[in-house]
């Protein structure tokens, strides 16, 4: 693997290791909400939107950026 190179010069903007624990959480309230409403109401058409939850611009790592060619130190995996 001493050939192995990054080939699209993109990489996270974050200061977070991982998205894992704000994901789990988000998807929880998600699920937690869904079986609420399903309880009250007893029909599937009254379910919260699929984008309610889990907005990726609340999450500890917010998207991507593009760095340039002249950081070769960034091109390592």
């Amino acid at each position: 693997m001493s050939r192995s190179r990054r080939r699209n010069p993109f990489c996270g903007a974050t200061t977070a290791p991982s998205d894992k624990p704000f994901k789990a959480a988000e998807n929880r309230a998600a699920r937690r909400r869904a079986r609420i409403v399903l309880r009250i109401t007893e029909d599937g058409d009254a379910a919260p939107c699929r984008r309610e939850y889990g907005n990726p611009w609340h999450a500890p790592k917010d998207g991507k950026h593009r760095f340039g060619l002249d950081r070769p130190d960034l091109f390592r995996k």
